[in-house]
């Protein structure tokens, strides 16, 4: 049982985690295209404050990955990596319950 709680508890961060790497994502999108515009403050509060949360994790894929140029993978990297450990703890809670 007090697996099946610790699953739950680590899913629950990891789907937020993925959410704000895709408000990420999305938020950079929109600057790339100049849709918002990093003169504004909240923009760029928002941004950084995302980056300071995401940089942690995305720094260790981004030494092992190669040099793409413009496009930066680690943030799916990070995602399949953290869904990956979604199924694994899933079927050991499955198992343990």
């Amino acid at each position: 049982m007090l697996f099946l709680t610790l699953y739950q508890i680590i899913d629950y961060l990891v789907s937020i985690i993925v959410f704000v790497v895709i408000v990420q994502f999305v938020l950079g999108l929109l600057i790339a295209f100049n849709v918002v515009n990093m003169h504004n403050q909240f923009v760029a509060a928002i941004y950084q404050a995302l980056n300071a949360i995401l940089e942690p994790m995305l720094r260790p894929i981004r030494k092992f990955m190669p040099n793409t140029g413009a496009i930066d993978f680690s943030p799916m990297v990070l995602i399949i990596g953290l869904t990956i450990i979604q199924i694994i703890l899933a079927n050991l809670a499955r198992a343990y319950a």
